[in-house]
């Protein structure tokens, strides 16, 4: 059901576009109104949400942990899986960051004949998340091209890399290949893996066919149909001077293309991709497990009035010797 709902949910935002651009020419509303919206709600969504997990009160330190703590002198401990400073916890949500490292390390689990539970390394989860991830980050770098004039020489750069295996004109960037084949591997691994699908929903599904439907509109753009790259080009700088324009001429993929970038930026701030800022402020990572060297003491924590021992004797002392309790005083 999620996965219908998601797909035609997409499929909706195409025909919304196709319809008001080809049919009620409102070129201007999706090339100008629509894109600045759509940042302006990325932006504030992501401020908004962060200021609100930052807000949250995080009285102990709960850091999930894969290696031995810090303790005794002989017993050595996990400086990276379990740290126990402040520099520990840095190259932990580096590696975590940059590396996927808790990814890599998932295991997956299968009940075979016996029964016997038995339990296998799973790396190409981590392997399709990490091209997905890095190729999206090549995609974007590459299209900052359009903002800037003169192109600054570190995205020329990145653009000759990524294109260094030409084949045919325009340039293949091979980016482009590995960002929908990832995509694609996402996408079947929720569908053809049992529990993966049992446990998805249409929060799941909507990003991956929103994120596919940018990357195949792009592929189409660049390498099969004909879109007026200069006209594109003004209308970018145009956003950015605060000065738009809207250029006759540009194809309808390109609006098709801008539309399905801008839903996902509206889309962000309130689904699951926030953990790209998430993972920043998550106490079970960004957190130094030193409970054993270091007394910690919530400080939101109220007066509590106590009532001592010898308060309780004092008030109930001949109860207590009627029934033949012992007591400290007579």
């Amino acid at each position: 059901m999620g996965l219908l709902f998601s797909f035609f949910a997409v499929v909706a935002l195409i025909v919304v576009v196709f319809i008001g651009v080809n049919g009620a020419n409102l070129h201007y509303l999706f090339g100008v109104i629509i894109p600045y919206a759509a940042f302006l709600t990325f932006i504030v969504g992501i401020i908004y949400r962060v200021l609100q997990w930052g807000r949250l009160p995080v009285p102990f330190r709960i850091p999930t942990t894969a290696g031995q703590e810090k303790s005794f002198p002989w017993i050595k401990a996990n400086s990276i899986d379990n740290p126990s400073s402040g520099f520990g916890v840095i190259i932990r949500m580096a590696l975590e960051v940059l590396l996927f490292r808790s990814l890599f390390r998932n295991t997956r689990a299968e009940l075979r004949d016996g029964p016997k539970l038995s339990y296998a390394s799973s790396k190409w989860l981590w392997l399709g998340g990490l091209a997905f991830h890095y190729t999206f980050l090549f995609v974007v770098i590459r299209h900052l091209r359009l903002f800037f004039e003169p192109v600054p020489g570190a995205i020329t750069i990145v653009e000759s890399l990524d294109g260094f295996f030409q084949v045919g004109a325009p340039v293949v960037y091979i980016t482009d290949l590995i960002f929908l084949g990832a995509v694609t591997f996402l996408f079947l691994r929720r569908v053809i893996i049992p529990q993966v699908r049992y446990i998805s929903l249409a929060a799941d599904y909507f990003p991956l066919f929103l994120i596919g439907g940018i990357g195949i509109t792009g592929v189409l753009m660049r390498y099969f149909l004909k879109t007026d790259v200069v006209g594109i080009k003004e209308l970018t700088m145009g956003w950015v001077t605060l000065n738009p324009v809207v250029p006759q001429g540009i194809n309808i993929i390109f609006y098709i293309h801008l539309f399905l970038i801008c839903s996902l930026l509206a889309y962000f701030p309130m689904s699951k991709l926030m953990h790209m800022a998430g993972v920043f402020l998550s106490p079970t990572r960004n957190l130094a497990n030193n409970n054993r060297a270091e007394m910690h003491v919530n400080p939101w924590n109220y007066p509590v009035k106590i009532h001592t021992y010898a308060e309780y004797e004092d008030d109930f002392r001949e109860k207590m010797k009627a029934a033949g309790l012992p007591v400290e005083k007579e």
